[in-house]
């Protein structure tokens, strides 16, 4: 259904990937069947192609379901009237791109070095496009799965706080001198003594003393790259 909702709409695939926040190897697999639609993808990509994610999850209700052959045009023959809209100037701020940092390697927790290299850019999703500072990062290894893939994108705001059981990334300076270096987790407590995270693969706590914590930031949602 997403591949003849989108080819009704003129999209291509790479477009719908683009105004959802996502690749367009990700729209291919959710078409073809090899990754499942849920819930979430169902939210983001139905509204794009002009339905509810309940018909996109679970089809038309019966009866109901539209042609995808366009209908032929109707004529009105009444007398001619002057359109009532005005065409304005383009609209500007729509699709802001936010930049996505990691690497293709991480250590044995899953961190990776957060210097500053941005890997590509991606379009921000509605939940954090407007917030200041916005990024996201690519998860890279299995210590959180099935929560989080290799390779799956988490989009980050910055400004929301944080609370327990809340997924966030953090920054940890564990040498003065040394790199920042990134962790994707399930946030426990953090307090003037110690940060606390969880993780899935091996199951553990993660423990670092408050003085190596430079950031502590809110992941908003996640998906393929």
């Amino acid at each position: 259904m997403i591949k003849d909702l989108r080819e009704k709409h003129g999209l291509t695939q790479s477009e719908l990937a683009e105004a959802v926040g996502t690749s367009q190897p990700q729209i291919k697999r959710l078409e073809t069947g090899e990754r499942k639609l849920t819930k979430e993808w169902a939210e983001k990509i139905g509204p794009r192609l002009g339905v509810t994610a309940e018909i996109l999850m679970f089809g038309w209700p019966e009866d109901s379901a539209p042609h995808l052959v366009e209908p032929p045009p109707v004529y009105d023959e009444s007398p001619f009237h002057l359109p009532n809209a005005r065409i304005r100037g383009k609209v500007e701020g729509i699709g802001r791109k936010i930049p996505v940092y990691g690497q293709a390697v991480g250590g044995v927790d899953g961190e990776f070095a957060m210097n500053g290299s941005v890997l590509f850019e991606v379009l921000a999703p509605p939940s954090v496009s407007a917030s200041s500072g916005a990024y996201a990062v690519m998860v890279s290894g299995d210590s959180m799965y099935p929560r989080y893939e290799d390779g799956e994108i988490c989009f980050v705001d910055p400004k929301r706080r944080v609370k327990k059981g809340d997924y966030v990334i953090v920054q940890i300076r564990t040498e003065d001198e040394g790199p920042l270096l990134a962790f994707v987790k399930k946030f426990i407590r953090h307090n003037a003594v110690e940060l606390v995270l969880e993780q899935f693969n091996p199951a553990k706590e993660l423990r670092f003393p408050s003085g190596q914590v430079h950031s502590v930031h809110y992941v908003a949602l996640a998906g393929a790259a």
